[in-house]
């Protein structure tokens, strides 16, 4: 059985004794296609294997698939322009068959494009594991287990796992998923970022270390407000910062930090 790069430099070979066009050609062709010639729409289409080719040597350098993938995709879209050319149109076929060639080697990229990135080996165990469990399933008439697979690939049952692990499936938070059709998975789910009674509890644990910082003296109370960030700033104050805002030094904040904490905690205690 060949493999990848065999069968390109094969396809390659082949396609090199269909010889280009002229302008001429090309019109004559799509003349005749347009009465429905069957010869003449493979001709032109042969023509113009090489274009995609070109055009899949582009992709290649920028996606993960293969250029026998890109190459299969890419002739359907030379197939529709082929299909959809005129000889009225003012402009040669190849150019206007490299749109369509693209964008189907384009759609074929984005539909086999996961949003979650997975190792590209990885990527290839799953489609051979996939390709394992299709034949034996045919086999036993039934899911076969991650030993078996393991043992049909001749690979370790650990290394199995930890690739069926990365497998994953999503959808659309717009399906329709309810009973009546009338509401939506995005619907159903519920709603994380507002919990009522965690805000409440929040709101009285404020409440109640306001009051328990009523006990310390006044500037005891701005050094803890500022060094805790009770004002909900980006960040907690540093000593220098309220120091300079006390007019006392960096290291009298720092005392007078400690003598606070201690009075809290007594106070807690009682």
């Amino acid at each position: 059985m060949k493999n990848e790069k065999e069968l390109y430099l094969a396809y390659l070979h082949d396609i090199q004794r269909y010889k280009l066009l002229s302008a001429q050609e090309e019109e004559e062709l799509s003349r005749k296609i347009e009465d429905g010639d069957n010869v003449a729409f493979k001709k032109l289409v042969n023509a113009n294997l090489r274009l995609v080719v070109s055009i899949a040597k582009k992709f290649g350098t920028s996606t993960k698939f293969s250029a026998m993938d890109l190459i299969q995709e890419g002739n359907l879209g030379l197939m529709t322009a082929a299909k959809k050319y005129h000889y009225s149109f003012s402009t040669k076929f190849s150019t206007y068959a490299y749109a369509w060639i693209f964008q189907y080697m384009l759609r074929f990229v984005h539909n086999k494009t996961g949003m979650i990135e997975i190792p590209h080996r990885k990527e290839e165990l799953l489609r051979q594991i996939e390709g394992a469990k299709s034949e034996l399933r045919k086999s036993f008439g039934r899911e076969p287990t991650a030993e078996e697979i393991a043992a049909f690939l001749e690979l370790p049952k650990e290394e199995i796992k930890s690739a069926v692990s990365c497998d994953f499936s999503y959808t659309s938070m717009d399906v329709l998923c309810s009973d009546d059709g009338t509401e939506t998975l995005g619907e159903l789910l519920p709603d994380m970022t507002f919990n009522p009674e965690r805000e409440y509890l929040e709101k009285e644990a404020r409440i109640d270390v306001a009051d328990l910082l009523k006990i310390l003296p006044e500037k005891e109370r701005i050094v803890i407000f500022g060094r805790y960030n009770f004002a909900r700033h980006q960040r907690s104050a540093t000593l220098r910062e309220i120091s300079e805002s006390l007019g006392v030094s960096a290291e009298t904040v720092r005392q007078m930090e400690m003598r606070a904490v201690k009075r809290l905690k007594l106070a807690c205690a009682v």
